[in-house]
């Protein structure tokens, strides 16, 4: 009885099943006669072991997988370990590898199981194993069951791992093969943020909300207060940054606020008359020839109404901002949290111990819009002009100079001059209708800007002046066309790079009053040229002018040729240049003031610091000075008030440059004195590093002087000198005017051009063995130039022959020299 039911169980159990049908794409496929062990806690959809005696948990798909790691025993390293006996099972077809493509991929997480070292990976139920030594496995090696599997075809090794159980007695045993270990690494992506572009030491300095304007003067007196203060001349409207005090002995102002006492309850207070988003502020000490202070610490409280004010906390804690360590350099603190009111108060805590509570503010902030306020805040119209309007640094110099080239190729050429110290090219801006060849009767003008590297409004103006006339001109506006077509303008926008480059790395608010102003070998431009003016005047005062000493084109001296004299090579570049170029009038534009000066800027009496110190054409600068002070918009204001100490209002905004203060060898004083051309200083701002908000307002001030004023290059009188016989132009014949104890030279075609304000004058050209010519001409109020043309005949000695000789007295071989280097620039750009 026993015997038949154990023989049909034996029956029963070697009859091979139905074959599995595959899973449909998305549904895990459950073998028939198979038991799913239960998922292991904390690992969702991994299978595990049946009891003893039961069938392993399988994957989906109907493969077994191995047990968690730790279960069974893994046989020796190099080792191959012996297969499980095959015993009755299901079908071969059963653990053979399906078609490529068919099987699915299980969800995450369900399909895996691992160990360390090795693990079981199933990626997919019908994934092809990858190829080894001689035997194909797939990545998760396909696992027959212990106990109801047969053998595959093509047997691979057992995973590593694997529960040994009991199984019935074995068949022939499968030939031995290396084991296949597959190791499986689990990567951890870590996504970087990409990298923030990278920014210059300045942009990272440069706060996000503007200045108020304390420095550059936005901010009334009206709006500044204080607790106390000594005098008027140190009181709250002294408190701005970068203010300057008076350079002598009695001076009412000095630079900066001082409290009235010394203690803890001081303070300044600034009204951006609305809401304003305070985020920082700037301090410095006092500017002052006489004593030392500053202030080294100090709090901040704001408010809306003067009444209660609230500390500028860091979380619970009341801030106290680190002050300044000496008088000049600028110290910025940011506010923990930007504040919103109206009113704010610098408090001053500490103090230099041997000083007093003294200094210098700049407020930064947001203004807020606010439909009740009834100021109006700076409603001034916003330019119109679509122009580049921040702050450029040499390589973005150069690519705006580049683009306006390529914009206007008809009526601009880019060339070099030089190169500064550090190697920096000093670049210039043609604006012609033929560029690149100078015209018989078109004068040549130039602006220069940079003379001083920190005073950069200038730089910022001439690069705006490019775009602008580049622009009008292809619009066609006629003023713009009459100027290009009828005037070479030359542009110079930065002549000391090397000092505006450090500068610009600190920004427009951390670079104090003087950081960038020299060169990098420490040597200030306007203060370099030769000084030309002693030699004139001791000929002068010897009865020597102009008969054995000239009054015009004074030669260098010899010791400033010198290798190793101390010029620096801008300035060198710059002479250079102007003995290339018969430039007629120029501008040299500073900033730190608003003022307009003119030549003479040394004092005749060298031990003056100030002394009025005319030049012959005393007239002509004075006019051509108050055209551009007029004309400009912050100058010509009423409500205007003085940058520092000079009320310049008194003299309508221009000044003799030496009754303001002495400059030996500056580049006014040298252009007068040794070329043709006439230039002035023009002090453009009581900031010199104006804040890039600034400069749309900046530009509207200064436009139309901008333009005016190059248009005074046709003032006066022009014409050719020719020879009489040949008609070919006479280069450097003598123009002088009677009554102007100053001449000017013909250029190496023959043409001239002499400034003269309104008049009748008797005009006499004189060249190297020409008989003399005089004529009488006559300056029209309007700004058309008079043509005072002369043709010269041979003195009747010279006459059969060229001028000159082999005999010829050194100032007339000099001149020979000076003329012949001239006609060897002539096609050199």
């Amino acid at each position: 009885m026993l015997g038949l039911p154990l023989a049909l169980l034996l029956l029963l159990l070697a009859s091979p099943p139905p074959p599995a049908r595959a899973a449909p794409p998305g549904r895990l496929s459950r073998p028939r006669g198979l038991a799913v062990a239960p998922a292991e806690p904390g690992r969702p959809g991994a299978t595990g072991m049946g009891t003893p005696g039961s069938v392993a948990g399988t994957a989906p798909g109907g493969t077994a997988t191995g047990p968690p790691g730790g279960t069974g025993t893994a046989p020796p390293r190099g080792t191959a370990p012996r297969p499980p006996p095959t015993t009755a099972g299901p079908p071969k077809s059963t653990a053979t590898r399906p078609p490529r493509g068919t099987g699915t991929a299980p969800p995450r997480g369900t399909a895996q199981t691992s160990t360390k070292g090795t693990a079981t990976v199933l990626k997919s139920t019908g994934a092809a194993p990858p190829k080894s030594t001689g035997s194909r496995t797939s990545k998760s090696t396909t696992a027959a069951s212990p106990k109801a599997s047969a053998a595959p075809s093509s047997p691979g090794p057992p995973d590593r791992g694997r529960l040994k159980e009991g199984a019935p007695k074995a068949t022939a045993p499968a030939p031995r093969k290396k084991v296949v270990r597959v190791k499986v690494v689990r990567k951890k992506v870590v996504r970087k943020k990409p990298k923030a572009p990278a920014k210059d030491t300045a942009a990272r300095q440069e706060p996000q909300c503007p200045p108020l304007g304390l420095e550059s003067l936005r901010v009334l007196d009206s709006q500044l207060r204080a607790s106390s203060h000594k005098h008027y001349g140190l009181g709250a409207h002294r408190g701005r940054l970068n203010i300057q005090s008076g350079l002598y002995d009695g001076d009412f102002y000095d630079g900066g606020w001082c409290a009235g006492q010394e203690d803890t309850e001081q303070w300044l207070e600034v009204d951006a008359r609305q809401l304003t988003n305070f985020t920082g502020i700037i301090t410095q000490g006092l500017n002052s020839i006489w004593t030392y202070d500053w202030v080294t610490s100090y709090k901040v409280q704001v408010s809306n109404d003067t009444h209660t004010w609230h500390p500028c906390r860091n979380g619970t804690k009341e801030v106290v901002f680190p002050g300044n360590k000496d008088p000049e350099t600028p110290v910025l603190n940011l506010l923990p949290t930007p504040m919103v009111a109206r009113y704010l108060r610098i408090n001053p805590q500490t103090w230099f111990q041997n000083g007093t509570v003294c200094l210098r503010a700049e407020v930064l902030g947001c203004p807020l819009p606010d439909p009740n306020n009834i100021y109006a805040w700076h409603n001034q119209p916003l330019p119109t002009d679509k122009l580049d309007f921040r702050h450029h640094n040499y390589k973005e110099m150069r690519k705006l100079m580049k683009r306006v080239n390529d914009e206007c190729p008809n009526i601009t050429r880019v060339y070099s001059i030089g190169k500064s110290y550090l190697g920096l090219k000093m670049y210039v801006m043609e604006i012609s209708d033929n560029p690149g060849q100078h015209e018989v009767g078109e004068p040549e003008f130039r602006y220069v800007a940079g003379m001083h590297g920190n005073e950069v409004l200038g730089r910022e103006l001439l690069l705006n002046l490019m775009e602008y006339l580049c622009r009008e001109f292809r619009l066609g506006n006629p003023r713009v066309v009459q100027l290009v077509t009828e005037t070479r303008i030359h542009l110079l926008p930065s002549m000391n790079p090397d000092g505006y480059e450090t500068a610009y790395k600190l920004g427009s608010e951390l670079s104090g009053w003087a950081m960038g102003r020299w060169t990098y070998e420490g040597i200030d431009l306007n203060h370099n040229f030769a000084d030309l003016n002693t030699a004139l005047w001791d000929a002068e005062d010897n009865d020597l002018v102009p008969h054995k000493f000239p009054n015009h084109y004074i030669p260098i001296p010899e010791y400033y040729t010198f290798a190793n004299a101390t010029v620096a090579p801008e300035t060198r570049a710059v002479i250079d240049w102007m003995q290339r170029y018969p430039f007629v009038l120029s501008a040299n534009l500073h900033g730190g003031e608003l003022v307009v000066t003119y030549p003479f800027d040394m004092t005749r009496t060298y031990w003056k610091a100030q002394e009025l110190t005319p030049t012959a054409d005393d007239e002509v600068f004075r006019w051509l000075a108050t055209v551009y002070a007029t004309s400009n918009l912050a100058m010509a204001s009423e409500e205007r008030r003085l940058c520092h100490y000079d009320d310049f209002t008194r003299f309508g905004n221009i000044i003799n440059g030496a009754n303001w203060h002495t400059v030996p060898g500056s580049m006014n004083d040298f252009s007068y004195l040794h070329t043709n051309c006439f230039e002035i200083t023009v002090e453009l701002s009581c900031d010199k590093f104006p804040h890039a908000s600034e400069l749309p307002n900046e530009w509207e001030n200064n436009r139309e002087s901008l333009l005016l004023y190059m248009e005074q290059v046709h003032r006066g009188i022009k014409g050719v000198v020719r020879d009489g016989d040949t008609g070919q132009g006479i280069a450097n014949a003598i123009i002088s005017v009677d009554g102007i104890n100053h001449d000017v030279r013909t250029a190496y075609d023959g043409d001239y051009w002499r400034l003269l304000n309104p008049g009748e004058y008797e005009v006499t050209a004189r060249a190297e063995g020409y008989e003399a010519a005089t004529l009488p001409c006559r300056v029209s109020y309007e700004n058309v130039p008079t043509l005072c043309s002369f043709r010269l005949y041979r003195e009747r000695r010279q006459r059969g022959r060229p001028p000159g000789g082999s005999h010829l007295p050194p100032d007339l071989r000099l001149r020979r020299q000076r003329l012949r280097r001239l006609r060897s620039h002539r096609r050199a750009p």
